[in-house]
């Protein structure tokens, strides 16, 4: 059974919307994707992925918070550990 050709013409017109819209967006694909990663950290660090899932415990949000600056911190001292032992 041969598709009816105005089914075609829409997916032909859906496609042609979508290829526009994906080169309008290639522009600002590094630097969005660059505010993307920062805005994905800013928001793990503030606990803000569990805050939106439960609305609850206070004391767990802040040792969530808590937990995650100090690996961060840990992180950032096992690099300046291994560059002053090893690199330099």
């Amino acid at each position: 059974m041969a598709a009816h050709p105005t089914d075609d013409h829409e997916r032909q017109r859906e496609a042609l919307a979508s290829a526009r819209s994906l080169t309008n967006d290639r522009s600002t694909l590094a630097s969005s994707a660059m505010a993307a990663a920062a805005q994905r950290a800013s928001d793990h660090f503030a606990a803000r992925d569990v805050a939106a899932e439960e609305e609850g415990d206070r004391i767990e949000l802040w040792g969530r918070r808590i937990g995650r600056a100090l690996s961060l911190a840990a992180f950032i001292g096992l690099c300046v550990y291994l560059y002053l032992n090893y690199v330099r």
